[in-house]
């Protein structure tokens, strides 16, 4: 049940926040390996990228990749939000006192992101690839052309084998252990300081919303230049589709700061913004509800 309420959290915030992931997705391989002076701009920002995707691929198009998005929501998130909760009943986060202790919160934290990566990493790929699909005149990166994504699964497995859905897993599982560790901590020590000193003890939904809000701004400053290494690896592809830019983590971290500069390893911070602050709420707020029914019914 741990599981089921983690993914149902994941899965219900994802269906309000994939426009932000498609415009995220465009952005992030835009002038990909090329000068700021040498890259044609397809989208100037967040609005105008919505904007433009609605224009010339219909406003259905904002939704392009939901089917694999509310997949990984709840894999992924399943598995994070579970193993956490199942870390916190047995103790395993605190110390003698009852009391949440740091490290311990920030190494089930990161494990259980560890593990959300390499489940949730199969459709992760086939989300971002038919995220990045689009009309040739709005186009950036690499185009990969699939049907949906019983389709893409196909043509993956067709041409890639098992190891095209496993493309950027290492760079999947450090960010989100990186990402895990700075939002369930920053959760659960933040929930417990707060009502520590008496606030919000009455108001559990205000609570969670208050502290996942925090949880989402800590989230977007240590995790954005993993999130766009993985796009880049998710979308490139294997040699089959052209020459392959990245060898891994650290050659695209080096490739994208030499070619774009320290922005182009921000590229996409707004949007990610506007999908993680609101989906760190919503997937929160719906775990800790969830949780606290769970409790409310056993102790009935």
């Amino acid at each position: 049940m741990d599981f089921i309420i983690g993914g149902l959290a994941g899965a219900g915030a994802t269906i309000f926040t994939n426009p932000m992931d498609v415009v995220k997705t465009r952005l992030q391989l835009q002038g990909e390996l090329r000068a700021r002076t040498e890259t044609t701009t397809r989208y100037k920002g967040i609005f105008h990228a919505l904007y433009v995707i609605a224009r010339t691929d219909g406003a259905l198009a904002l939704q392009k990749g939901l089917a694999p998005a509310m997949v990984l929501g709840f894999t992924m998130n399943s598995v994070r939000l579970g193993m956490y909760h199942i870390a916190e009943v047995q103790g395993w986060t605190k110390n003698k006192n009852g009391d949440i202790e740091l490290n311990k919160a920030i190494f089930w934290s990161s494990v259980s992101g560890i593990m959300s990566g390499v489940t949730g990493n199969p459709a992760s790929v086939v989300k971002t690839r038919i995220q990045a699909a689009a009309h040739p005149s709005i186009a950036v990166g690499r185009q990969h052309k699939y049907d949906g994504m019983c389709d893409g699964v196909i043509k993956i497995y067709k041409t890639e084998g098992i190891r095209g859905f496993f493309a950027g897993v290492s760079a999947t599982c450090t960010r989100l252990a990186i990402g895990s560790a700075a939002q369930l901590t920053t959760f659960s020590k933040l929930k417990e300081f707060l009502l520590g000193r008496g606030y919000f003890e009455n108001s559990p939904v205000v609570l969670s919303f208050v502290v996942s809000m925090v949880c989402g701004v800590i989230v977007i400053c240590v995790e954005t230049p993993m999130d766009l290494v993985n796009t880049r690896l998710y979308n490139q592809g294997s040699a089959q589709h052209g020459k392959v830019l990245y060898k891994g983590i650290f050659d695209c971290l080096t490739k994208i700061y030499k070619t774009e500069g320290l922005y182009g390893l921000y590229k996409g911070i707004g949007p990610l913004y506007l999908r993680i602050a609101p989906h760190t709420t919503l997937s929160l707020v719906i775990w800790d509800l969830l949780n606290n029914l769970l409790l409310s019914n056993k102790n009935s």
